[in-house]
């Protein structure tokens, strides 16, 4: 009988073989790496995906923001009220529909975002030390191509 009480012993069946699960258990395990790498920052994978969107497309509308991302509307405003709370981020009526938001880093913001980015890398670099030369751009081909993939429905 397996000893239950450690994972090395149990058998995950088709689990082992699944690339939807392999993902999933990579995720978790890259994201709880980057939580140790940037909790000082108060930063989440989440968070960081939209500082790097404003950060490179200034003046972006929420909405904008959150279909790039594939992230839900309703709760780009949240994630938008606790970066302008930190001084990151800041809105500012757009250019095309004064009625409507864009978004900015501030001054802080951008000197915050070097920081974290420094350590951003550096929690990339303990994982892409893992990989042979040329398998992270293969990786994210195989991923993109994962991600962008529309299957059919049956």
């Amino acid at each position: 009988m397996a000893n239950l009480n450690s994972s090395e012993d149990i058998d995950y069946g088709i689990l082992d073989t699944l690339v939807g699960y392999k993902l999933r258990r990579a995720q978790v395990n890259i994201f709880n790496d980057f939580s140790e790498h940037c909790s000082r920052f108060g930063i989440t994978p989440g968070l960081f995906g939209v500082l790097s969107i404003v950060e490179r497309n200034p003046g972006l509308t929420q909405t904008a923001i959150a279909n790039a991302l594939g992230n839900d509307r309703s709760a780009m405003v949240s994630v938008v009220d606790r970066l302008e709370s930190m001084n990151i981020v800041e809105r500012k009526p757009s250019v095309s529909d004064r009625r409507i938001n864009a978004l900015f880093l501030t001054k802080h913001g951008e000197n915050f975002y070097k920081e974290l980015v420094a350590e951003v890398l550096n929690h990339e670099a303990s994982f892409t030390s893992l990989l042979k030369d040329g398998a992270k751009d293969l990786i994210i081909d195989i991923l993109d191509r994962i991600a962008t993939h529309k299957p059919s429905k049956v």
